[in-house]
């Protein structure tokens, strides 16, 4: 188990990032979303909790398996996806990821909101309190982000809001900046399995760390698309959207319902008890892969010359298909591009 607690800052105030939070989570899941790939959502629904009040219960499904460096993509299914659970009762927040075919796997996010500069060192009460972490601060306009995630209307070092006059953010921007809120998270990454625990759970904060950048820079890049909005306006917004994402992946029309009754803590399985997802150790058979499936041809095997051989040659000879394998070699189903480029294993 690797724990570290992320500190993110932004120039905003906790009411507000109460609308921007949810913007920015579908517009995000949006645009990171192709066909086959992205985030699905599965269930978007009122929750009430006898702790922490009413909130909302989401899942999701995170297909991500081109994301995968090459040495994951060797041991998982060509169709493989992580389930999300968040119970939202902002400002706190509980995310559990899980993978039915990496029972041993899981994350773990605990995220509380507060108004000041990420100075509160007991803000979380947990039995992970007292244990040992990290603490990463990530800034949001000066830590380097991935390339492939680079926007220049993004670039949080030159951009200003004209809706709330916030911006340009200057280096040390924190400590002048008003007003400013910081988002705590509690991560922990378990892996279990021995000999690729510790490489597995690095490379997984890794990638939690450059989403939590990803995204916190986005809510404050788009700023001024959201802060006019109602909380029954960006419940719309999300709806939609998430609408247009599941279309977008291609995977079955969405069952999503955003009632106004609160399911209550009975119907669904709370942060205590969760994951619920069915653990497994053996791929779907219908990800097997027939050892003897016969290969496709759109050519014989070998071409017989029926004209008289050139002096030197037997009469009859065959010629070999891979001779020329430009032209002669049997056509066979060409292989998925991840098994071609082995991009973005950092």
């Amino acid at each position: 188990m690797l724990l570290k607690e992320y500190r993110i800052c932004m120039p905003l105030t906790v009411e507000e990032y109460r609308i921007g939070q949810l913007y920015m989570i579908s517009k995000h899941s949006h645009e990171q979303s192709d066909r086959g790939e992205g985030v699905e959502v599965v269930q978007n629904e009122p929750y009430e909790d006898p702790e922490h009040g009413q909130g909302q219960f989401t899942e999701k499904r995170v297909y991500l398996n081109s994301k995968l460096p090459s040495w994951a993509r060797a041991v998982v299914p060509k169709i493989f996806y992580v389930t999300e659970k968040a119970w939202n009762y902002y400002p706190y927040t509980i995310t559990e990821y899980t993978c039915s075919f990496l029972p041993k796997f899981s994350i773990h996010i605990e995220t509380k909101y507060e108004d000041n500069k990420g100075c509160n060192d007991n803000i979380f009460d947990t039995e992970l309190k007292d244990q040992e972490r990290e603490v990463c601060f990530v800034d949001i306009a000066y830590d380097e982000i991935p390339e492939r995630y680079y926007k220049d209307s993004e670039d949080l070092r030159y951009f200003k809001s004209d809706k709330t006059s916030r911006g340009i953010l200057q280096e040390g921007w924190r400590d002048t900046q008003e007003p400013v809120m910081c988002s705590y998270k509690l991560v922990t990454v378990k892996f279990e399995v021995w000999g690729l625990q510790t490489r597995v759970e690095q490379y997984v904060h890794k990638v939690v760390r450059d989403v939590l950048l990803l995204g916190h820079r986005q809510a404050f890049a788009w700023v001024d698309e959201w802060i006019d909005m109602t909380m029954d306006e960006v419940r719309e917004f999300e709806r939609t959207i998430q609408e247009a994402t599941n279309q977008k992946i291609g995977i079955f029309p969405p069952s999503i319902s955003i009632s106004e009754m609160p399911l209550s803590s009975c119907s669904l399985t709370g942060p205590a008890s969760a994951p619920t997802t069915p653990m497994c150790t053996d791929a779907p058979e219908s990800l097997s892969v027939t050892k003897d499936r016969p290969r496709k041809k759109s050519a014989p095997e070998t071409l017989t010359l029926t004209d008289p051989a050139p002096s030197g040659a037997p009469q009859g000879s065959n010629l070999s298909p891979l001779a020329d394998s430009n032209h002669l070699e049997p056509s066979t189903p060409p292989s998925s591009s991840s098994d071609v480029a082995e991009t973005d294993e950092q």
